[in-house]
C-alpha cells in the first residue's frame, strides 16, 4: 500500500513539473476578443449586419432544410420557461402577426401522438432555424443547391 501511495505521489508531482506547463503554452501573444480595449473600459458594439432578404424569404438549398429565419432575433428570449418566437408563429397568433405558422410536426411527441402544444422536443427553435446574413463564408464552400446547377 505505501508503495502504491509513493507512485501516486511521484506520478503527481512528475506531472506537475514536466507536462502541466506545457498545457497553456501557446505560440505567440493571446489574442483577445475584446481587441485593444482594456479589462476595465466597456468596447465598442460591432456592426450588425443587415440582413439581405429580397422577399423576406430565403430559398431552401435541398429537401427538408428548415425555413431560415429572415428577420432579427438577437433580443429573442428562449430558454426552458419562455420562447418569443411562439408570440408570432404559434397558432392562432401567426394570423394576426401574419407569420408562418410552426410545422404540425412541432406538435408532436416522439411517440408520434398529437399535442395541443409545442412539444419539449421542438421548444429551443435555433437549434435548427438560423437567421441568414449575406457574408464572406467563415470557410471555403463549393457546395451548390440543386436549383442553382439547373
Amino acid at each position: 500500500m505505501m508503495k502504491r501511495s509513493l507512485g501516486i505521489l511521484l506520478t503527481a508531482i512528475f506531472f506537475s513539473v514536466a507536462v502541466a506547463p506545457n498545457l497553456n503554452a501557446q505560440e505567440g501573444p493571446v489574442q483577445s476578443l475584446r481587441g485593444a480595449t482594456a479589462i476595465d473600459e466597456t468596447a465598442a458594439v460591432p456592426d450588425v449586419r443587415r440582413q439581405d432578404t429580397p422577399d423576406h424569404r430565403f430559398r431552401r438549398s435541398y429537401r427538408q432544410q428548415p425555413p431560415l429565419i429572415p428577420h432579427k432575433m438577437n433580443k429573442y428570449q428562449i430558454n426552458l420557461k419562455v420562447n418569443q418566437c411562439l408570440g408570432c408563429h404559434n397558432w392562432p397568433y401567426n394570423v394576426d402577426a401574419g407569420a408562418p405558422k410552426i410545422s404540425e410536426t412541432h406538435y408532436m411527441s416522439r411517440e408520434g401522438a398529437a399535442l395541443d402544444v409545442v412539444a419539449r422536443t421542438r421548444w429551443f427553435c435555433t437549434q435548427c432555424h438560423v437567421p441568414q446574413v449575406r457574408t464572406r463564408a467563415l470557410v471555403p464552400n463549393t457546395f451548390k443547391s440543386p436549383a442553382e446547377i439547373d
